[in-house]
């Protein structure tokens, strides 16, 4: 990656070479994954929608892969509090949402969230295109290898309470795993971890992710977490 928010646009690509081994079973699950087996939350055939791409970032630690991960700001009118993946709406700069706009956009969002360093960054997987009818906002997850780590904080408080990482072992820990029940009575995966609890679109697609990895290990469905009305 050459680029950043600063600098001149450079080139990005997808790759896969040099990943280490413990990714081939995401790229495989990256590969084959129907939009279905993902969400039933698919874009509006219409075209409606705002579009918009997260970075699914996984990096390596002394407890093995983790992910990145940031706290919204609790003031924010769209997801305010909630744990996610870095991203966020495309800008004209990024380029065609249905070519590599949304590559550019992921690296953008998560260097403007994170302070992250994008040129450590190895792209090698985009997911399908999702849908979060709650915002409106058509999500293309795109998937990088955290090649070379740079330090990583909150850039703008305004936007960004926390950015912190979480070991996959402690994801596929059952005893960290619950289901979120919504005032609406809405249900879905999510994950406590890192003193923060994970729901929503992000743990939606780390709960596919896992599972289409072959990471997924057996756990209480029964066990329930309910969310707060303002969620």
């Amino acid at each position: 990656m050459t680029r950043t928010s600063g600098a001149q646009r450079g080139s990005v690509t997808l790759s896969r070479e040099g990943l280490p081994g413990w990714l081939e079973p995401v790229v495989r699950a990256v590969e084959t994954v129907e939009p279905v087996q993902l969400s039933r939350f698919l874009p509006p055939e219409d075209g409606a929608g705002r579009q918009s791409a997260v970075l699914i970032l996984f990096g390596e630690s002394e407890r093995g892969p983790q992910l990145l991960l940031m706290e919204r700001a609790g003031s924010l009118r769209s997801h305010a509090g909630q744990p996610s993946f870095p991203g966020g709406a495309l800008d004209p700069e990024d380029g065609d949402p249905h070519g590599d706009g949304p590559l550019w956009a992921a690296l953008r969002e998560a260097e403007e969230e994170t302070g992250l360093d994008p040129r450590g960054v190895q792209l090698f997987g985009v997911l399908p295109k999702l849908y979060i009818p709650v915002s409106g906002f058509v999500v293309t997850p795109v998937l990088g290898w955290w090649r070379d780590p740079s330090p990583v904080g909150v850039v703008d408080p305004n936007e960004t309470a926390r950015v912190f990482t979480v070991p996959v072992a402690d994801l596929t820990d059952p005893r960290n795993r619950a289901m979120a029940v919504h005032p609406s009575g809405h249900k879905g995966p999510a994950f406590l971890v890192e003193s923060a609890l994970v729901w929503g679109f992000t743990a939606g697609l780390i709960d596919r992710l896992l599972h289409y990895a072959g990471w997924e290990r057996p756990w209480d469905r029964e066990k329930q977490v309910p969310l707060d009305w303002r969620s």
